[in-house]
């Protein structure tokens, strides 16, 4: 009965240490192959194809999507969700649609709509902010923004509600202007 405990025994140990070297040599893999990312993938921040409003395949654009009444395509334009072209761009005959606008958004880059808030972070002049904020960023907050592959994925990112819009865990730092694309976090509320 002791040599069945002790198979029972070292078959466990054996496991066991399988598992944990097992685990961190995928800890160890992992963490090498941020290292390498981080490095070689610079953010692109030129659209590939022109402003043009075709509605051909090789002209799709990209969207924020998520925008009930107002949409913002990845060349900086905002419409109406009416007047977004089959191809996903804005139509840009409408009078409604802008470029680059600004609307709801406060000095600080922070805005009261997120469409707005990726329209206005787009802006050619936004390039240089933008890449301050990627170079100045933590390491857990560079994970997630360096796996973003231009600058409309960046500023879609960068314009949702996150940890740095809140305080307390439960409260907004501004409760109007939520959605921010700037260096700072908005400030914080008094107590």
């Amino acid at each position: 009965k002791r040599w069945v405990l002790g198979v029972v025994f070292g078959l466990s140990l054996i496991y066991f240490l399988t598992s944990t070297f097992k685990q961190e040599e995928r800890t160890v893999r992992d963490r090498n192959l941020l290292q390498v990312q981080e490095h070689e993938q610079p953010i692109m921040w030129k659209v590939k194809f022109s402003s043009g409003n075709s509605s051909q395949l090789s002209n799709q654009c990209r969207n924020s999507v998520q925008g009930k009444l107002l949409i913002t395509d990845e060349l900086g334009y905002i419409c109406e969700r009416k007047d977004l072209l089959v191809n996903g761009c804005c139509n840009v005959n409408v009078p409604s649609t802008k470029l680059y606008s600004c609307e709801s958004c406060l000095p600080n880059g922070c805005c009261s709509v997120y469409e707005y808030c990726v329209s206005c972070c787009l802006q050619p002049s936004k390039q240089h902010l933008l890449e301050r904020f990627l170079n100045r960023a933590a390491i857990a907050f560079q994970n997630l923004f360096m796996a973003v592959e231009d600058r409309f994925e960046l500023c879609l990112a960068k314009c949702r509600t996150s940890s740095q819009s809140v305080q307390h865990e439960n409260t907004y730092r501004d409760p109007i202007a939520k959605y921010c694309y700037g260096e700072y976090p908005p400030e914080l509320l008094p107590v």
